[in-house]
């Protein structure tokens, strides 16, 4: 199975500004309407190391609503949890009706890593395709909406990866010991990765293999495929998806020149947006092009800040009044 997917696609920079604005915009509309519709959903994450399943979950929540997911990093089991039925720490974090639960790993190192690296007995791990296609089939017909991803690079790029962050100071500790080990084991884990999505892809449980190479390539599918399966989990409850919305910047015809200090910008945000060499109106909106994570990448740029500056913005464009003076800007 694996052996078939096409690692070598991938996409542009300008393509991938062009569509993450309104993949966000969707998805945070899609997320308030199954709030409001009480449907709950789980997203799994999984993938070799290196993948990139935590940047991947970093760019979905970006634009969430914080108040409607829980994010649950899954580690080994603790001291406690060992004397339970091994699922039983899994069903303490399905999220509340309305509510979206995303898993960094899941349930489904039972037959991968405690499998290949021998933690459990072969009788236990077996049994755990069994209990995960139970489990799976009792909480989607209770309503949730189960969406499974594996993020899936070659081993060749496994190594690539490992070494470019060993050489980041900042970024070397994401590589430990056991992550080499892991890779030296790739091929036992593939024989183990191809029979786990051979025996639990469900009609209520579907995997979505992802071309994980490129990284904007990946980040695009994971969204798209959210959005589909959301929007699938609503019309199949005969509720209207919610209405399509712009995501666009407002044009500025003069205004395009105004100096970022004149713009009537708090000063600690003029301040940050000046240190990123942004000088007037029209490169702030240059940024903006590609969606709002080309401000929100700059530092002391958060979403509080990025309100005044699209406030701005669009006073700038829609009044056509003159700016108002360095220093007239609110503080945050």
């Amino acid at each position: 199975m694996l052996e078939k997917i096409d690692l070598t696609k991938k996409l542009t920079k300008a393509e991938y500004k062009a569509q993450m604005p309104d993949l966000h915009n969707r998805l945070y509309d899609l997320q308030k309407a199954c709030w409001d519709a009480n449907i709950p959903s789980v997203i799994i994450f999984e993938g070799w190391d290196a993948s990139g399943k935590g940047t991947s979950i970093n760019v979905l929540t970006r634009r969430l609503d914080p108040r409607g997911f829980t994010l649950y990093p899954i580690q080994a089991p603790r001291t406690f949890e060992i004397h339970m039925p091994w699922l039983w720490r899994f069903w303490l974090k399905l999220p509340n009706y309305g509510r979206m639960a995303i898993f960094d790993r899941s349930w489904y190192g039972r037959v991968l890593v405690e499998r290949v690296e021998g933690f459990t007995p072969e009788e236990q791990w077996r049994k755990g395709y069994r209990d995960i296609v139970d489990f799976e089939r009792t909480i989607a017909d209770d309503g949730y909406v189960v969406i499974k991803f594996w993020l899936h690079i070659s081993k060749k790029e496994q190594k690539k990866r490992f070494k470019k962050l060993e050489k980041d100071p900042l970024e070397s500790w994401h590589v430990q010991a056991e992550d080499w080990e892991h890779y030296r084991h790739y091929e036992e884990y593939m024989v183990a990765v191809e029979e786990m999505l051979e025996r639990t892809d469900t009609e209520w449980g579907r995997w979505t293999i992802v071309e994980a190479t490129d990284r904007r390539w990946a980040r695009v599918k994971i969204l798209e495929t959210i959005i589909r399966r959301l929007e699938e989990a609503l019309q199949e409850r005969g509720l209207p998806l919610p209405e399509g919305r712009p995501a666009k910047v407002p044009a500025l015809p003069d205004a395009g020149q105004v100096p970022l200090t004149e713009m009537g910008l708090s000063s600690r945000v003029s301040r940050s947006l000046e240190q990123a060499g942004l000088a007037t109106v029209r490169d702030v909106m240059g940024r903006l092009a590609g969606g709002d994570e080309g401000l929100l990448e700059l530092d002391g740029i958060g979403p509080k800040s990025l309100v005044e500056i699209k406030r701005c913005i669009e006073s700038l464009a829609s009044s056509g009044a003159e700016p108002a003076p360095q220093g007239q800007g609110k503080e945050e």
